[in-house]
C-alpha cells in the first residue's frame, strides 16, 4: 500500500502560480501512476492531470491544457499551474493507480492524499 501526502497549496492572484507536490510512501512508491484530481466547494470532483510511472506519459483535462504541466521525480509528483484562474479554485488531490494505462478516471485509482487548498483570487 502507497501513502501520498500532498503539499504547495496556498493563496495566489488570478495570472500567478503554484507548484503542488505529491510524495508517495510506502513500498514500490515509484511504481504507480498518479494522477491529480479537483473538488471545489459544492462541485464533482474534476479530473486535472496523470502521469505514468516512467513520467514520460502524461494526460491533461481540457481545462488545464497549455497551463499545468505534471513530472515526476521517482517518488514525488509535481503539478505546475500557471496562469491560474479563479475557476481553478479547489482542493487538489493526488491518487495513485497500480495499473499504468493513461487515465483520468478517478474510480481506478487506489490510493488517495488528504488535499491541499489552492484559493485564486481576481
Amino acid at each position: 500500500q502507497v501513502q501520498l501526502v500532498e503539499s504547495g497549496g496556498g493563496l495566489v492572484q488570478a495570472g500567478g502560480s503554484l507548484r503542488l507536490s505529491c510524495v508517495a510512501s510506502g513500498p514500490s512508491s515509484n511504481g504507480y501512476r498518479i494522477g491529480w484530481f479537483r473538488q471545489a466547494a459544492g462541485k464533482n470532483r474534476e479530473s486535472v492531470a496523470t502521469i505514468g510511472r516512467s513520467g514520460v506519459s502524461t494526460t491533461y483535462a481540457d481545462s488545464v491544457k497549455g497551463r499545468f504541466t505534471v513530472s515526476r521525480d521517482k517518488n514525488t509528483v509535481y503539478l505546475q499551474m500557471n496562469n491560474l484562474k479563479v475557476e481553478d479554485t479547489a482542493a487538489y488531490y493526488c491518487a495513485a493507480r497500480e495499473g499504468d494505462g493513461a487515465t483520468l478516471i478517478a474510480a481506478l485509482y487506489d490510493y488517495w492524499g488528504q488535499g491541499t487548498q489552492v484559493t485564486v483570487s481576481s
